[in-house]
């Protein structure tokens, strides 16, 4: 069974006014601590996103031979750091091709998207594999597959879905707790506020956007000093 990070960051590319901004907002991250980012395009653009995953991709690869582009030179690529030394794994949202294509670690699908067993086929069995939930049903359908770790959510109102889900709450993550032994993310208006509250309530990671974008790196800061 795998081990989720007690903060599970959500970079969504739309919510940045710039490529640069969305890779310096990865960096940040990193650097405060975070070992796991999910990226998370919504456009449709296929192209367009997998030159971005490579980009993140790029942006934490180590070695002499490997290649820095202009923009990640923008950022200011690690690289060149005396001491960089970063393991960041990196969850593709929706897209099980693109995770191969851009060398990611995993990839986490919803409801709407490709079922978790013809995402397994793509991805192979040793890439991370997660499912988002909004119910007990949907829960308990999911802990049959081979998702390495589910989600459930909305936990709380959020803003960064045009057609949220109907609220869970505390109890919602409460519920999923008791109904499946598989690591457990709960999603949806997390903040650095309410976080402590939902990992008591059972849940072995918090899924963050919003609160997240402004001051990426202080803000992953206090979410890991909370968080223990």
């Amino acid at each position: 069974m795998i081990s989720l990070p007690r903060l599970y960051p959500i970079l969504d590319s739309g919510l940045f006014p710039d490529a640069v901004a969305f890779l310096r907002a990865a960096d940040e991250l990193a650097t405060a601590g975070v070992r796991l980012i999910q990226y998370r395009n919504k456009s449709g653009n296929a192209r367009v996103m997998l030159e971005q995953a490579r980009e993140l991709r790029g942006l934490f690869q180590a070695g002499e031979d490997s290649h820095v582009s202009q923009l990640q030179r923008d950022v200011g690529h690690p690289q060149s750091r005396s001491g960089w030394q970063r393991s960041i794994r990196l969850i593709m949202n929706d897209r099980a091709d693109l995770c191969i294509a851009a060398e990611f670690d995993g990839v986490h699908v919803g409801q709407e998207d490709l079922s978790p067993e013809a995402v397994r086929r793509i991805i192979g069995p040793d890439r991370w594999l997660g499912v988002s939930t909004h119910s007990p049903e949907q829960l308990r359908e999911a802990d049959l597959t081979s998702a390495d770790y589910v989600a459930i959510g909305p936990v709380f109102a959020t803003s960064s879905k045009e057609r949220p889900d109907p609220v869970v709450g505390l109890e919602g993550v409460r519920r999923a707790r008791e109904l499946t032994r598989k690591p457990l993310v709960a999603i949806g208006g997390i903040t650095r506020t309410n976080a402590t509250s939902v990992i008591e309530a059972g849940a072995d990671s918090v899924a963050v956007i919003s609160d997240l974008i402004r001051e990426p790196g202080k803000s992953a800061e206090e979410f890991l000093r909370i968080l223990g």
